[in-house]
């Protein structure tokens, strides 16, 4: 990242995402000690809006922006040059192809990359965005990035309100007050099955934590 982007990074986050998170927004992080202070690291979250990536990179200092590196899906970024510049350089995505017309190069393997860069990937298992406040189904593309780096701490992140706030479908928002819980690392135990069933088991415990009422 050139020394500009990173500067407007840091701005775009000090200045902007920041107070709209804790001041507009409201925030309460259960467990922060838990979250990593260095890379490399998966960060697994639920995917209920548009604000989930940007809101859990607020979490960290602003000296680790630089490694901090959502996924997120190309088709959508990319739709224009403005919109892929601002993901790529401000936001720092790591593009995925959800669509593969070439299969020279693995969907996944700019996430290995990044991991072994010691970066922070935040990924989220869902795929495309929810129903507000309700758990979907994970997709086992995480599985496949733990069993090829079975080194590397998986971390489950709940996250609730956002799906209130700025739902899939939406373009209004919506002030409520947000919830992150954070959860223990998750080995790689070298079965994808029951790496697939225990991250399930503990994401619906993290939400379980906050005792929420039903979103209808």
């Amino acid at each position: 990242m050139s020394p500009f982007n990173h500067f407007f990074r840091v701005l775009f986050f000090a200045l902007l995402v920041r107070p709209f998170v804790l001041v507009m927004l409201g925030l309460n992080v259960r467990n922060r000690a838990k979250l990593p202070t260095q890379g490399p690291v998966v960060l697994v979250a639920n995917h209920n809006s548009h604000l989930d990536a940007v809101t859990l990179m607020s979490l960290f200092p602003l000296r680790m922006l630089r490694k901090l590196r959502p996924v997120a899906a190309q088709d959508y970024f990319f739709r224009n040059p403005l919109l892929k510049w601002f993901a790529l350089r401000v936001i720092g995505i790591l593009p995925i192809d959800r669509r593969m017309k070439s299969k020279r190069t693995h969907p996944l393997s700019g996430i290995d990359n990044a991991l072994k860069r010691g970066e922070v990937v935040i990924i989220f298992p869902e795929g495309s965005r929810g129903n507000p406040e309700q758990l979907g189904r994970f997709k086992a593309g995480i599985a496949h990035i733990a069993k090829n780096n079975p080194q590397v701490p998986v971390i489950p992140v709940f996250m609730h309100g956002l799906g209130k706030a700025l739902p899939k479908g939406e373009g209004l928002l919506v002030p409520f007050f947000l919830d992150i819980f954070i959860g223990e690392p998750l080995p790689w135990k070298g079965e994808k099955k029951t790496f697939m069933e225990e991250l399930s088991t503990r994401m619906r415990r993290l939400a379980a934590e906050g005792e929420f009422p039903s979103w209808d």
